[in-house]
């Protein structure tokens, strides 16, 4: 377990920070915008939070913990024989976000447009939160060019931002409360 007894180090005052396996690298290098990245997504998931209760807030709190884990993740470059086991994303973690989009959109109606973020408040904070994954998803695979990665933490990613567009629908009154595009409405 973590246990922080001073939150500043005074360690990247010269533009540079640790990776999990204690090495040191640029703080603009791309693994760590792709961490600082799900770092953010978990952040405006956390403002969703304050819009639900019940199954929806349970859903969100285990995403929560999810990208924790996934920050750990690509904060810690693969390699051979690592002195303690990294904690890594798993098939499994991929499998609940699948199982839980195919529940969730069960119960949705059928779209007949693209759907502009917004609707309730908690909606517009998923769409948001689901708008950084993507990004998120986008310096994975740029990172990926470069190094090794977990492939299940993509895969993750880009569930992950599915699950999102499907839970947003689900919390606009099952799609009811959805913002439809109209193509050229403006013109």
């Amino acid at each position: 377990m973590v246990q922080l007894t001073r939150i500043y180090t005074r360690g990247g005052d010269r533009g540079q920070t640790s990776l999990g396996d204690g090495s040191r690298v640029a703080k603009h290098g791309l693994r760590v915008a792709a961490y600082g990245t799900v770092d953010e997504a978990n952040s405006v998931i956390g403002l969703a939070r304050l819009h639900v209760d019940g199954e929806t807030d349970q859903i969100l709190s285990r995403i929560q913990n999810d990208l924790f884990d996934l920050g750990a993740d690509l904060c810690t470059p693969e390699r051979e024989d690592p002195p303690y086991p990294p904690l890594r994303i798993v098939d499994a973690q991929v499998t609940r976000l699948e199982e839980e989009i195919d529940r969730l959109n069960a119960d949705l109606g059928k779209l007949t447009s693209f759907i502009l973020p917004g609707g309730k408040p908690v909606s517009a904070y998923l769409h948001m939160a689901r708008t950084v994954v993507r990004r998120a998803e986008r310096l994975v695979v740029e990172l990926m060019a470069e190094e090794t990665v977990n492939e299940a933490a993509l895969r993750y990613l880009n569930r992950l931002s599915d699950h999102l567009f499907v839970l947003a629908r689900h919390e606009n009154d099952r799609g009811a409360a959805d913002v439809l595009w109209v193509p050229g409405a403006n013109r």
